[in-house]
């Protein structure tokens, strides 16, 4: 998982994990994510500390930790809070990202 820089916020489409450090629901979050890039074996997802960066915390308005924010053709798509399990994230990714699914 990539750290998402501010250059990279301008990018058009992009699905962000946001988290805090200490957030034990967010490292179960991170773990579902980081075996979804691990199968695919390319890096698939940005990661934010909210703490760091609280104006895009009030702009978008991110009501909680753990987040995931789909920006596809350069409109916010979803904010998932509840990540369940990884079958549902891949139920985003079927959506939002076909292409990972090509062979």
């Amino acid at each position: 998982m990539q750290e998402m820089t501010q250059e990279q916020l301008s990018v058009k489409d992009y699905l962000l994990y946001i988290y805090t450090p200490f957030c034990g629901t967010c490292q179960v979050a991170r773990t579902m994510l980081e075996k979804i890039e691990s199968v695919h074996q390319k890096d698939i997802f940005y990661k934010m500390n909210a703490s760091l960066y609280p104006e895009f915390m009030h702009e978008h308005k991110v009501e909680s930790v753990p987040c995931l924010i789909i920006k596809k053709d350069n409109e916010m798509k979803e904010k998932i809070y509840a990540f369940r399990s990884i079958p549902n994230i891949y139920r985003y990714l079927l959506e939002y990202q076909p292409e990972l699914f090509s062979v």
